[in-house]
Formats: C-alpha cells, sequence, structure tokens
C-alpha cells in the first residue's frame, strides 16, 4: 500500500511540473511575464558591466538575449554577454516562470543586477535543473563571483 501511495504521489507531482509549464503563456513578442513593463530605456549587457564596475548594483531595465531557461519549470534564465558567457536571472519571489521556448529571443527586463558570489552548492542546483549531465555537475569546485540580475518583470522584444 505504502508503494502504491509513493508511486501516485510521484505521478502527481510529474504531473504539476509538467502542468505548470504548459500553463505559462508562450513566449512572442509583447508578451509580458511577472510585472507589466514596456521596454523604453532598456540599457544592453555591455553598458550593466561597465556600470557595475562603478557601483554595487543597477536598478533599471536591461536587454538581452536569453541562452538558457530552466528546463524544470522556468524558474530562471541566461541572458548573454558580448563575452560569449551568460548572466543569471532569477525571478523576484518566484513569482512567475519562463516558458521554454523563450531561448534565443530577445528581452527586456526590469529588476536589480548585483555582482555576488554564488555557492558551489547552489551552481550545482542551477546546473541540474538545467538538465546539465552528472559529469558536468562534478566539475562544480569553486563559487563563481558574476553578475545576478532579480527581475520584477519580463518582455519579449523579438
Amino acid at each position: 500500500m505504502k508503494k502504491l501511495s509513493m508511486l501516485i504521489l510521484g505521478g502527481l507531482l510529474c504531473s504539476t511540473v509538467v502542468l505548470a509549464q504548459q500553463e505559462i503563456t508562450p513566449a512572442q513578442p509583447g508578451v509580458t511575464y511577472g510585472k507589466t513593463i514596456n521596454a523604453e530605456d532598456a540599457i544592453g549587457m555591455t553598458d550593466l558591466s561597465q556600470k557595475l564596475q562603478a557601483d554595487t548594483a543597477y536598478t533599471g531595465k536591461i536587454e538581452g538575449k536569453v541562452v538558457e531557461v530552466c528546463k524544470k519549470k522556468g524558474c530562471f534564465m541566461k541572458i548573454e554577454r558580448p563575452t560569449g558567457e551568460a548572466v543569471m536571472v532569477k525571478f523576484k519571489d518566484y513569482g512567475f516562470f519562463m516558458p521554454q521556448n523563450i531561448v534565443g529571443k530577445t528581452v527586456v527586463l526590469e529588476g536589480v543586477a548585483k555582482v555576488n558570489e554564488t555557492s558551489v552548492e547552489r551552481l550545482k542546483h542551477f546546473a541540474e535543473d538545467a538538465g546539465k549531465s552528472k559529469e558536468e555537475i562534478a566539475k562544480i569546485t569553486e563559487p563563481k563571483k558574476d553578475i545576478v540580475i532579480v527581475a520584477d518583470g519580463v518582455i519579449v522584444k523579438k
């Protein structure tokens, strides 16, 4: 009986994750997630890096191309830098999620960007959520100091 209960519970959990992703509006130009924003007055990733060299935080709009999204339920995304590296974007209070088809889209997000140190444990968690292999996850052995953005809202630009 315990095994049957666990099997049913596991099935419900899996279907909840799948259904949660299905309820997210697909990414199309003009679609917003979280707080409703517009794309005006956004800075690019190069400008963001320069601003964070002079200050500890930047609050405002940032434009970038999405290169990765959490495969489990869209709970984070990564924006491409001109160097090819990516910047982590989390969503304020996990109040909204991104659809899987947002990868490759240009977005404008509004929020707070800071230089932050991410622990090895957290980096491994993100890698697992992104669907990385066990070998790739095992290679994560040092914390990473990088820009992290907490977004209040996101709008798909193109």
